[in-house]
């Protein structure tokens, strides 16, 4: 998903814990990574503890043992190399279709992120090689099959070592400041290396299992979900506001008053931008009068919205407060302590990212399912207070939107299924030794997939709302939702006999994706709030 460009042009790896922005700018953006001389100096320091250990007779693991169930095998000086090259090359056992660019960057990051810390024990020459291959946009192929989210996203984090050991494949992303930023064919990780003037790496004692012990993947792929949410929410709560506008709603359910009754703060943020986008329109005006309007109340779809949508915001900002103690982790196993200990742990298991990985997909499925009931409302004219029916043009000759609803339920169907958590599913591996998994990376998987598909089902809503709008003409929506509404109508026709529905939808949701709709939006409703409060 295409969303608006963070600012960032330059991020420094290795001073502070980086921040969810931060990572989109690399994964997404392209933006420019640069190394902490203080971190580089951590890590030279934090090596010499681990070559300290390479040379003692008693074993330690990952230094001087195989892996896994097979920790008590002792390797011995002369076929250390060997081991850690091996460890990638079987390790790199994903399958499947290709992971999209911006995860396998976001992967990239982060495992370096860790490695700045100086808590894995690797060379400076590693950390500065994964750099440079993040800013070359050398980004490998990593397949969509091969994790269980514990000790960590193993084999996609093995193909980003094989890569940098200059092997396997790969493609290279022109930098942000090229005007031809895209993926390239796939080439090999030699001649990229090669082509950007980095060595590959040969890897020493310890140095192949930091490369991929590590959650990084599904914790890429958490940033980029929830930076993609944050904005379909504000999306929702535009969309919201023109289907309760187009068929008559009442905005007095989103009052203040009523909204601290039950101080839930995602609710109250949904409510205040409903009453923002609502303001000073001439359709809400029409029907204020008891005289002329007798229903009582509304249906929960409409009613609602601000409960739905806030609970998605209140399990968002949760989301927010376990990825910020991620990014602030060194995952690794065994780990170099800070008074130069080397310790196994369990930190690489992914079950606090698999569980919010897996809440988003609830609330995500939650929130197309009422944005899909008042599209539907809009279409039945039983229930659309005087708008025609499926807002057909000539009903009957005409279907209107009707298959569009159908579209929208489709995709809520499969939101349904994807909202079942992956992390409570668990499955043994490595002969036992690892006998529970967190399965994250599957619940990230799903979850790039739901984001996706709520995306779609605004879209249709929007569609649907703007047609209704229109229909309501010659009364005038309020500034806000008519520039949402206008903004559609650059790239959507208005109301008129039935056309090829198809590019409309995907039109719509470039918009969406973007976040141009809910910009348009929003920012309509803070000139207009500015002007009142100026006047």
């Amino acid at each position: 998903m295409t969303t608006v460009t963070p600012s960032l042009d330059v991020v420094t790896v290795g001073a502070a814990p980086l921040r969810p922005d931060d990572v989109v700018a690399v994964a997404r953006h392209g933006a420019r990574v640069e190394l902490d001389p203080a971190a580089l100096e951590r890590v030279a320091a934090t090596r010499s503890l681990v070559e300290d250990l390479a040379d003692d007779p008693h074993p330690h693991y990952g230094i001087s043992t195989g892996f896994g169930a097979l920790a008590t095998t002792f390797i011995p000086l002369d076929r250390r190399m060997q081991l850690q090259a091996s460890l990638i090359r079987s390790h790199a056992a994903g399958t499947g279709p290709e992971v999209e660019a911006e995860v396998v960057r976001a992967l990239q990051l982060l495992r370096l992120q860790t490695l700045a810390t100086g808590r894995t024990g690797v060379r400076p020459v590693v950390v500065k090689t994964y750099a440079a291959m993040l800013n070359a946009g050398i980004t490998p192929i990593v397949r969509e099959y091969g994790s269980l989210g514990c000790s960590g996203d193993l084999a996609p984090l093995a193909h980003i070592a094989l890569a940098a050991m200059g092997e396997g494949e790969v493609r290279v992303i022109a930098p942000r400041s090229s005007s031809e930023r895209g993926t390239s064919e796939t080439t090999r990780a030699a001649e990229a290396l090669a082509a950007a003037s980095v060595a590959p790496l040969e890897l020493r004692e310890k140095e192949g299992l930091a490369l991929i012990n590590g959650t990084d993947g599904m914790l890429g792929m958490l940033l980029l979900a929830a930076h993609d949410l944050r904005m379909l929410l504000d999306t929702a709560d535009v969309a919201a506001a023109m289907s309760i506008e187009s068929q008559l709603g009442t905005d007095a359910v989103f009052a203040a008053d009523l909204m601290a009754l039950r101080p839930q703060v995602g609710q109250a943020e949904s409510a205040a931008n409903l009453r923002a986008l609502l303001a000073e329109s001439a359709i809400m005006a029409s029907h204020r009068d008891p005289a002329v309007c007798t229903r009582v109340q509304d249906a929960y779809s409409l009613r609602c919205s601000p409960q739905v949508h806030g609970a998605a915001r209140d399990t968002l900002e949760h989301t927010g407060l376990i990825a910020s103690r991620e990014l602030a982790a060194a995952v690794d196993n065994p780990v170099v302590t800070l008074d130069g200990r080397v310790e196994s742990n369990g930190n690489f298991h992914g079950a606090p990212i698999a569980y919010v990985l897996d809440f988003l997909a609830i609330a995500v499925a939650d929130v197309a399912s009422i944005s899909e009931r008042r599209t539907d409302r809009a279409l039945d004219v039983a229930r659309s207070n005087g708008l025609p029916p499926f807002l057909a043009h000539e009903a009957g000759v005409d279907s209107g939107l009707m298959i569009a609803q159908y579209a929208a339920a489709g995709i809520v169907s499969e939101l349904k299924r994807l909202a079942v958590p992956a992390s409570v599913d668990s499955i043994p591996s490595s002969a036992m030794q690892e006998d529970h998994v967190s399965m994250g990376w599957a619940a990230a998987r799903k979850l790039r997939r739901a984001i996706d598909g709520l995306a779609r089902v605004l879209a249709i809503e929007l569609v649907t709302a703007a047609r209704a709008l229109d229909l309501r003409a010659p009364l005038e929506p309020a500034p806000a939702t008519a520039a949402a509404r206008d903004l559609l109508r650059t790239r959507v026709g208005g109301p008129g006999p039935d056309r090829f529905l198809s590019p409309d939808i995907e039109a719509a949701t470039e918009l969406v994706t973007t976040g141009a709709i809910a910009r348009a939006a929003l920012e309509a409703a803070a000139a207009h709030d500015t002007t009142e409060e100026q006047s």
